[in-house]
């Protein structure tokens, strides 16, 4: 198999990831007791993939992979080991700029605001409430496979960074996933050390905000200005498109129900007539890109999580359960309970090999 291009050929485009959230993968094999670089082999993956984490593969591969591995190891935590292994660091750039803010606020904005330079397919949000403060993190790639893995992945190295930033006394208030209860939670309750919700509406970590104003302490500002020139250019060079800007930013504004053409159209500081004329020359719209939002976490709610339709229309900020319902109709052609019956999970167990050959040849 050939060698993924780097970040000097390539940078993430849509529905793709650096493999640094997941450079772990060889070392959990190796806790779980496999020989890391022949188990890789087995699925067609070649060992020197994990080597530099700036490498670039497609987000669905990415989740391909994790789910192989899953399930030859009858690991059910996989995605949870992986996120404990992982922090600031394997965001590049942007890890590194984190850590050199003056404070968690700071470096928590930095991270929502440049996480699209690291992956594309998913959103990271941050949601200030008073005296709470919750760090999400939402899959919108559609038909993801492994997304319970990736999701608790993402929600320990969400945990992970909050430590590195503020210390070994920051304790995470309660912690949320957007999937069934699994079977056995002690991973979880070892690692977390806090309430576990499972079957809610959003996956994120909820913490005082008391901690956003605590001073990074490694910070250093000299390397942060190099630092902050250096994704700037990143930014420049690589930046998304209008139209997938808003519907990264919509699917966390939908799930924080602030998903309004105004409060969208405020956070790019333009007037919504000016946002509607944008998403136009891209050949979309404001209601379509709604629709879509609603429709992928309508998806997601249905087959991962055990949450009933009524509770399912109210996170997607519906007047009941059959304006929910007369919606998801004309989105799938079918009612929301049918459409979970038809797509409870089945799990492919297909081989990773050559859907890398054909990426990488």
């Amino acid at each position: 198999m050939s060698r993924p291009q780097t970040k000097e050929s390539v940078q993430p485009t849509v529905g793709t990831v650096r493999i640094g959230t997941i450079a772990a993968i060889p070392k959990v094999l190796e806790h779980l007791g496999y020989d890391p670089e022949a188990f890789l082999a087995e699925l067609g993956v070649d060992k020197s993939l994990f080597d530099d984490p700036d490498n670039v593969i497609p987000y669905a591969l990415r989740s391909q992979l994790i789910h192989q591995c899953a399930h030859k190891t009858s690991c059910q935590h996989f995605g949870l080991l992986i996120g404990q292994y992982t922090g600031a660091s394997s965001f590049g750039l942007v890890g590194f700029l984190m850590l050199q803010s003056p404070d968690v606020a700071t470096a928590l904005r930095a991270l929502v605001r440049y996480a699209h330079l690291h992956v594309r397919g998913a959103a990271i949000y941050l949601e200030e409430d008073g005296d709470s403060t919750f760090l999400g993190y939402s899959i919108y790639q559609p038909q993801i496979q492994a997304r319970e893995q990736i999701e608790d992945g993402a929600v320990a190295i969400a945990c992970n960074i909050l430590r590195g930033l503020c210390g070994p006394e920051w304790i995470p208030t309660e912690i949320y996933f957007a999937h069934r209860k699994p079977a056995d939670v002690r991973p979880y309750q070892q690692f977390f050390k806090t309430r576990l919700n499972f079957n809610a509406e959003r996956n994120g970590v909820l913490f005082p905000s008391s901690w956003m104003e605590q001073p990074v302490l490694s910070a250093d500002p000299d390397l942060r200005r190099l630092l902050q020139k250096q994704v700037d250019q990143l930014e420049s060079r690589y930046g998304d498109d209008f139209a997938e800007q808003v519907r990264r930013v919509l699917h966390s504004a939908l799930l924080t129900q602030h998903a309004t053409a105004d409060e969208v159209a405020a956070l790019f500081s333009i007037h919504p007539r000016t946002l509607n004329r944008r998403l136009k020359a891209y050949g979309t719209g404001f209601q379509e890109l709604v629709d879509q939002g609603r429709f992928e976490i309508a998806q997601q709610l249905l087959e991962n999580s055990s949450l009933d339709v009524i509770q399912i229309a109210a996170a997607l900020d519906y007047a009941d359960a059959s304006a929910f319902t007369r919606a998801f109709r004309r989105w799938s052609g079918t009612t929301p309970a049918l459409w979970r019956e038809q797509h409870h999970r089945g799990g492919d167990t297909r081989p990773v090999r050559n859907n890398l050959e054909n990426h990488n040849n």
